[in-house]
């Protein structure tokens, strides 16, 4: 009796119209879990600077997304120090350049938007080093 019941509970399990009504309802929930997990959400999950510095924030920026092309004054402005970058921020070149106002930079498209923000704070904060 007991190998019966085993039996009837494998084969509703696996009962064909069935399977594939999991089958289907499996990948639409495997392609929402993929489709959720885009790289905006990571950006959005990493912690906000409240107190950004040139030397801990602002500069691995800008080096690594700005003086491939603005450095030792091949393309103005030039951006590999600090007090280029401050006045580059002072004068609005930058901002303007990173929120996408007067263009967008780098080439390779718009920062991420809590990376301009970041920017913005500080320059908002007076620029620290």
């Amino acid at each position: 009796m007991e190998q019966f019941i085993s039996v009837l509970i494998c084969t509703e399990f696996f009962n064909k119209k069935k399977m594939k009504k999991r089958i289907i309802i499996l990948s639409l929930l495997v392609v929402l879990f993929i489709v959720s997990c885009e790289s905006a959400t990571i950006q959005d999950l990493s912690p906000v600077v409240t107190d950004p510095t040139y030397t801990a924030n602002v500069e691995p920026v800008i080096s690594a997304s700005c003086t491939g092309c603005h450095s030792g004054g091949s393309q103005y402005p030039n951006l590999n120090d600090y007090a280029s970058v401050k006045d580059a921020s002072a004068n609005g070149n930058l901002i303007c350049k990173i929120e996408g106002g007067c263009g967008t930079m780098p080439p390779s498209g718009k920062m991420p938007q809590a990376t301009v923000d970041m920017i913005n704070l500080w320059a908002v904060n007076g620029y620290k080093n």
